[in-house]
C-alpha cells in the first residue's frame, strides 16, 4: 500500500462518493488521487482538486491496487449455516467511516442490533445506527455497507438498518479502542 503522500494516477474510471456530502461522482482515468485512508474494503482519497472522496472495494483496481475483495451486492442470497448475533457484531466492525479510522462499532454509531428467528427459516437483523452529525452525506453509503455485510453472516434472512437521529451521537458513546486510536484517552 502507499502512503498517504503518493500520489497514485487512476488507471480507469471509477465511481466514488464525496465525503461528507454524499454525492456520487466519476473520477476519471489519469485523474491523480492520494489514498489517505484503506480500511474495510474501500478506501478515502484525497483529489487533486482538494476534496475527499470514497472509493469501493469493486474498484480498487483503478487505483492500482488488485486482489481485494469486493462485498457482495445487497440482493444477494443469505449466506447460510448457524446464526450467532456476535457474527453479526464482527462484521459490523469491517464498516469503517471514510474519514475517521474506527469502525461503526467502536465509533457508537450502532444504537441498537436485535435478532428474531423467521417462521420460514432464518433470522431479521434489526439495527438502528447514527452517524456522527446529522447533516453526514454518508449515512446511506455506510447503510448499504452494514445492509452488505451483515447479508454474509450465516443464517441472516433478511437485514433493515434504520439511520436514526435521537438521541444525537455524541463522543462518549465510543469505545476505548476507538478513544484509543483517536487520541482521545
Amino acid at each position: 500500500m502507499t502512503d498517504r503522500h503518493t500520489s497514485i494516477e487512476l488507471q480507469r474510471d471509477c465511481e466514488a462518493t464525496v465525503i461528507p456530502g454524499g454525492d456520487r461522482i466519476t473520477l476519471r482515468r489519469g485523474d491523480q488521487v492520494r489514498v489517505t485512508q484503506a480500511l474495510g474494503g474501500t478506501f478515502t482519497v484525497t483529489t487533486s482538486g482538494g476534496y475527499l472522496a470514497r472509493i469501493g472495494a469493486t474498484d480498487a483496481g483503478a487505483l492500482g491496487l488488485e486482489g481485494l475483495e469486493s462485498r457482495p451486492a445487497i440482493d444477494q442470497p443469505p449466506a447460510s449455516g448457524a446464526f450467532a448475533l456476535d457474527d453479526v457484531f464482527d462484521k459490523l466492525k469491517t464498516v469503517f467511516d471514510p474519514e475517521i479510522p474506527v469502525n461503526v462499532v467502536d465509533l457508537g454509531l450502532i444504537y441498537t442490533c436485535e435478532e428474531q428467528p423467521l417462521p420460514a427459516g432464518g433470522h431479521r437483523v434489526e439495527i438502528k445506527m447514527s452517524m456522527t452529525a446529522p447533516g453526514c452525506g454518508m449515512g446511506d453509503v455506510l447503510r448499504e455497507d452494514a445492509i452488505a455485510r451483515v447479508q454474509e453472516v450465516p443464517g441472516v434472512a433478511e437485514v433493515d438498518v434504520e439511520l436514526v437521529w435521537d438521541p444525537p451521537w455524541d463522543p462518549s458513546r465510543m469505545s476505548e479502542a476507538a478513544r484509543l486510536e483517536l487520541g482521545m484517552l
